[in-house]
């Protein structure tokens, strides 16, 4: 039997692109005149979008070269870093949330501004993922993504979307929010393959990983089942490699040993759960593969630092390096 024959086709990047699935924060649509700028204040544990629809706007983020975004370009601020948005370099930028705006509803607001020169109108957001996975993506990404829509392949279907957007932001009808956030999932997905196709950092490290036949194939089947009782043996029989081949790629592609991925993974989605879905330590524990609750619970403060109940009641501590 071959090696094709053994392994059931696996995606494990796009399966790390599907966790990408956001929830809003806030969205914004803003209708700016030159002379205008913003100060966009730092979000932890956020991404932050904007979308170009009229005129030009600079954008300008601590650490990274300054970009200048044109009707149809896309950007993307990762790391809900603070960031400046503004018609020409020293611009005035007054802080967003001193600036007059008109509330639509809990979560989406209008924003006009500026000195009554040329127009730009744009369509931003911030927005968080609830997925382990994705925040381990997320995290790897520079610290500025754009793209170009004139020059992308895709031009005219990035086009019509960005089109869409805009017309839904414009008109809020029933359900706009919901329609902008799905639009928002699918160009930012489509920003970081943008990235990952052209980028040699995309090549390496866990996302290099992920592209690897059998190491990607063995980090997909630690995410999509935790519980399961792994070994580096078990995982090895899953990609059909021999236990010392295996443990020797996985340790020089990921950067650490296999069974020290799985523990940190449990309790990457442990933190998660606890923090967002409010889930308690002794169903995780079984969720997870521990024989108990004490067993997890251990675990849990070795690799975070405190205990899960601690942890559930205290939502500002971090997710663990990963």
């Amino acid at each position: 039997m071959k090696l094709k024959d053994i392994l059931v086709p696996v995606d494990p990047l796009g399966e790390a692109l599907h966790f990408l699935r956001m929830s809003g924060i806030f969205y914004c649509r803003s209708e700016l005149t030159a002379p205008w700028g913003v100060a966009v204040p730092p979000m932890a544990d956020s991404l932050m979008f904007h979308a170009v629809t009229t005129g030009p706007c600079w954008l300008e983020v601590e650490g990274s070269e300054p970009q200048l975004l044109q009707p149809g370009d896309f950007a993307l601020v990762p790391h809900g870093a603070g960031h400046r948005l503004l018609s020409e370099p020293g611009a005035e930028t007054p802080a967003l949330f001193d600036l007059p705006r008109a509330e639509q509803s809990d979560r989406y607001e209008v924003l006009r501004h500026g000195g009554g020169g040329a127009p730009t109108h744009l369509v931003c957001g911030a927005v968080r993922f609830d997925h382990p996975a994705a925040h381990r993506l997320v995290k790897l990404l520079p610290g500025v993504i754009r793209i170009d829509a004139s020059a992308s392949p895709e031009a005219d279907w990035l086009g019509s979307t960005l089109r869409f957007m805009a017309a839904e932001a414009r008109a809020m009808q029933p359900g706009g929010e919901t329609i902008i956030t799905r639009l928002a999932d699918i160009l930012v997905i489509q920003a970081i393959r943008s990235w990952m196709a052209r980028d040699p950092a995309a090549r390496t490290g866990w996302l290099g990983a992920l592209q690897d036949r059998q190491i990607g194939r063995a980090i997909s089947l630690i995410h999509r089942d935790a519980a399961r009782p792994w070994t580096v043996a078990s995982l090895a029989a899953e990609v059909a490699m021999s236990r010392s081949a295996f443990a020797a790629r996985f340790t020089g592609l990921v950067g650490e040993p296999a069974m020290h991925y799985v523990a940190r993974w449990r309790m990457h989605v442990a933190l998660t759960l606890l923090q967002e879905k409010n889930a308690r330590p002794v169903e995780l524990a079984s969720q997870l593969g521990y024989q108990s609750e004490a067993a997890f619970s251990r675990s849990f403060k070795r690799f975070i630092g405190v205990s899960p109940g601690a942890a559930r009641r205290q939502r500002d501590i971090a997710l663990p390096e990963f």
